[in-house]
């Protein structure tokens, strides 16, 4: 059974994209995020491009057959698509693994969103992985733009000690890359947050089973009152943290993320249908407590 999280009152209209003067509101009521240690700015020279094309996905759900009668169907991403997401790769207490993480936009434009689960193991784990590292449009070995380190990484309390699968949404603070900011570079989505289940949503992320991300078009529905269900063939391990973007724009190809995979069963145990938590009140906080962070750590 879901397990649910009384929040507190939040003075924000829900849904409008998340904005920069508005995520330096004041919240009561609000349980300070669970942050790690300060990353080591060395950890790319760790992932070389053996270790890079070694490494397995952090999860190893997604594996079973596709559901019957699926009939939304992936593609791989073109670059342009695939901009604003790229493959997180970390080292943790099994090895090296990767997961999806996307840019998302914030005061100080160093900012990334992705399952809780890709970067922090949760209860009874050793807390934050390490080594993490982002490799924005990572095709087959390739950094086209780039290997960025964390300044800080971020998850809620809920799920650092209980693995709580409402609050598997976790955010990476990164460092500039060769004087610039990530969103400088690629652009960003928006945060959304909304009592919403229904939503026509892009979603992109980097399958084992191929070697460029891939994408996929469907409505999302209501799988529990905290989370929602998307479904689409391909999605196998190393996709969680896959961002959902809805109101996308086919320019500029930016939109809105309303989710990301993860929460039930980490993401779901089929590469047909993903999970995800539903966006509201909790984890808006998280987000602002990510911009503090940001800001602190000079990045904002």
């Amino acid at each position: 059974m879901t397990r649910r999280f009384r929040t507190c009152v939040v003075a924000v209209r829900l849904w409008a994209p998340v904005a920069a003067a508005a995520v330096l509101l004041a919240v009561g009521c609000t349980a300070a995020a669970n942050a790690g240690p300060r990353p080591s700015p060395d950890a790319a020279a760790y992932w070389d491009r053996p270790r890079l094309l070694s490494a397995q996905p952090l999860v190893l759900a997604h594996q079973h057959g596709p559901v019957p009668g699926q009939s939304a169907s992936p593609h791989t991403a073109g670059e342009r698509a695939a901009l604003r997401v790229g493959a997180l790769f970390e080292r943790g207490a099994t090895g090296d693994h990767f997961c999806t993480a996307s840019v998302v936009s914030s005061p100080g434009k160093d900012l990334l969103i992705t399952a809780a689960h890709c970067i922090n193991g949760g209860k009874g784990s050793r807390g934050y992985n390490s080594d993490v590292v982002f490799i924005p449009d990572y095709r087959d070995g390739q950094e086209p733009f780039g290997v960025w380190t964390p300044a800080k990484l971020l998850v809620a309390p809920q799920w650092a000690h209980s693995s709580d699968p409402d609050f598997d949404v976790g955010f990476v603070v990164l460092r500039p890359h060769d004087g610039q900011n990530i969103q400088q570079v690629l652009g960003a989505n928006k945060l959304g947050t909304d009592p919403g289940y229904q939503y026509l949503v892009h979603v992109t992320g980097y399958p084992d089973s191929a070697n460029a991300p891939i994408t996929c078009v469907n409505w999302t529905s209501r799988f529990s009152g905290t989370q929602l269900r998307f479904e689409c063939a391909g999605f196998t391990g190393g996709t969680s943290g896959s961002p959902w973007v809805t109101r996308f724009s086919a320019g500029p190809h930016t939109g809105t993320i309303v989710g990301v995979i993860g929460g039930y069963q980490q993401g779901g145990d089929t590469p047909s249908v993903s999970y995800s938590v539903r966006f509201g009140p909790a984890i808006l906080r998280l987000y602002r407590q990510a911009v503090a962070a940001e800001a602190a750590t000079g990045q904002g």
